[in-house]
C-alpha cells in the first residue's frame, strides 16, 4: 500500500470535485478511485468526504487532511526538482488554457517554439474564451487577460496589452474622426464584443471620467471578426491591440481618442492554483512565455500615457 499514492489521489478527487472527474483525469475507472478512497477512509478510521449522488464536501477530518497532503506533495516535489540536473531533457505533459484568438494568433507560435527545444514535453491545449476551473478540470495553469480579482490563485505576469477605438478611414471620412470623447455620441456607431460593456469610458482634460454609449452596430464573441468588420466600415470598435495591429500597420485601421481612454491596459497572466506546486517543465514555460513576449510586446502600436 503506498500512502504517499493514496494522498495524491485524495487530493485529486477533492481538487476535481469528484471521484468521476478525479478517474476520468488520473485515466482511470471510477471504482479504483471510489476504492482507493474507502481503504483510505478505513485504515484512517475518519470520514473524510461526505458523498451524496449530487456533490461531495470535506469533513473537518478531511479538510485537514487535504491541507497536509498538499504541503507534503509540495515538498516531496521541491526536493526531486532541488536535486535534478539543471541539464535534464524537461519531460512530461502541460495542460493550457487560453483564451481562443490569443492563443491561435500569438501564444500558439511561442508554444511551438518552446517545443522545439523541449520536444519530450506533451502539451495538452484548450484555446476557448471559456473561463475554465482549472483545479476541477486539471489544468497546469491558465492564460488570462484580465484584471485579476481571484485571490486564490498564483498569478505571474506574462505580457501587456492596450485596448484601442479603431475605425477604417472610410468610416472616419463618412462619419468623421472624433477629436473627443463626445464626438462620439453623434453619427457614430460601434462594433461590440458580446461580453463587454454598452459603455465606453474616458477621461476628460482634468482626468474627469466620461462615460459614452454609443449605439451598437454589431455583436460578435470573436475579436478577429470584429477587426475584420472594423476595416469593412461598419463602424468603430474597442480592440486589443494584439488583434488589431497588423490592420493599423497596414493602415486597414486608424485609432482614436487614445490619450482619452481609460482602464485601456490590461496585463495578461499564466495563473495556477496556489495549491498546486510548480514542476519545472511548466516553470520553464512561464519563464519562457515571459521573456518571448516582454514588457514591450510586438504587437505595441498606438500611443498611451498610462502605460
Amino acid at each position: 500500500m503506498n500512502q504517499f499514492e493514496d494522498m495524491q489521489t485524495f487530493v485529486r478527487i477533492v481538487e476535481a470535485g469528484s471521484i468521476t472527474k478525479a478517474a476520468e483525469q488520473m485515466d482511470t475507472v471510477k471504482s479504483a478511485i471510489s476504492r482507493r478512497l474507502s481503504d483510505l477512509e478505513k485504515r484512517l478510521g475518519v470520514t473524510l468526504l461526505n458523498r451524496t449522488t449530487r456533490r461531495q464536501t470535506l469533513t473537518d477530518s478531511g479538510e485537514s487532511y487535504y491541507q497536509q497532503c498538499i504541503k507534503i506533495i509540495d515538498d516531496v516535489a521541491e526536493v526531486e526538482a532541488s536535486v535534478k540536473n539543471e541539464h535534464c531533457a524537461l519531460a512530461g505533459r502541460i495542460k493550457l488554457a487560453a483564451p481562443l484568438t490569443f492563443g491561435l494568433t500569438h501564444l500558439s507560435q511561442a508554444i511551438l517554439k518552446f517545443n522545439q527545444l523541449h520536444p519530450e514535453v506533451l502539451f495538452e491545449l484548450d484555446f476557448n474564451d471559456r473561463k475554465v476551473d482549472i483545479i476541477e478540470e486539471g489544468f497546469d495553469l491558465a492564460f488570462r487577460i484580465a484584471n485579476l480579482e481571484d485571490s486564490s490563485m498564483i498569478a505571474r505576469k506574462i505580457t501587456s496589452t492596450r485596448l484601442l477605438i479603431c475605425a477604417s478611414p472610410d468610416y472616419l471620412k463618412l462619419h468623421g474622426t472624433p477629436q473627443q470623447p463626445e464626438d462620439l455620441k453623434e453619427g457614430h456607431v460601434k462594433l461590440k464584443y458580446q461580453s463587454a460593456s454598452e459603455n465606453w469610458l474616458f477621461k476628460n482634460s482634468k482626468a474627469k471620467e466620461i462615460v459614452i454609449k454609443v449605439p451598437t452596430q454589431m455583436i460578435a464573441n470573436n475579436g478577429q471578426f470584429l477587426c475584420r468588420a472594423a476595416i469593412e466600415g461598419y463602424g468603430l470598435t474597442l480592440l486589443p491591440d494584439f488583434v488589431a495591429y497588423k490592420a493599423i500597420r497596414l493602415g486597414q485601421l486608424k485609432t482614436v481618442l487614445d490619450e482619452y481612454l481609460m482602464h485601456n491596459c490590461i496585463d495578461a497572466y499564466a495563473v495556477y492554483p496556489q495549491t498546486r506546486h510548480l514542476s519545472q517543465r511548466v516553470r520553464s514555460l512561464v519563464e519562457f512565455l515571459q521573456q518571448y513576449f516582454g514588457d514591450k510586446p510586438y504587437w505595441r502600436v498606438g500611443s498611451s500615457p498610462n502605460c
